[in-house]
């Protein structure tokens, strides 16, 4: 979020149903896309500009599955993208192998989500254009890479927009 509104992006940030102090229930992703997609609606009305979706770990997930197909979002940032079930959720990305808009995935190296090995596989199957960058020592939270993670979406962001 700081990263990409210190680039003049305008950001919007948001808890997913049942989180936080936000009313509903969580529903394990399913019922969130509509949450991601309702923040778009108020972004278009709000801005009327492009929209880079740009989620973490579930927010990650929940967010590519809602504006994948979605025109208004030209690109995707994914940080933290579970590769292995988390908390009983199993998380299927078929959607991202027809998907030709450009996607960023950063991913600390040891994140214990997605493990060596097993992100990039998944990534692999996903159509391009796309670009995985790993944090070294990072992990699933990026404690103290922070700033690697930030260069990381600053270089892809100024490739993909100028």
């Amino acid at each position: 979020m700081k990263a990409l509104n210190s680039f003049g992006f305008p950001v919007l940030r948001f808890n997913f149903r049942g989180t936080g102090l936000s009313e509903g229930e969580h529903a394990n992703g399913v019922d969130e896309v509509e949450d991601v997609r309702t923040a778009l609606d108020w972004l278009e009305r709000e801005y009327a500009l492009p929209v880079i979706c740009a989620g973490f770990s579930f927010g990650a997930a929940v967010g590519l599955r809602a504006a994948y197909d979605d025109p208004r979002v030209p690109a995707l940032i994914a940080l933290g993208l579970p590769a292995l079930p988390v908390e009983g959720r199993n998380y299927s990305f078929e959607f991202l192998r027809e998907c030709t808009k450009p996607k960023l995935f950063v991913s600390g190296s040891r994140d214990q989500y997605a493990p060596p090995g097993k992100l990039e596989a998944l990534v692999e199957t996903f159509a391009e254009p796309k670009k995985l960058v790993r944090i070294e020592a990072g992990d699933h939270f990026f404690e103290g890479r922070l700033r690697e993670m930030r260069d990381a979406i600053e270089a892809w962001v100024k490739n993909i927009f100028g």
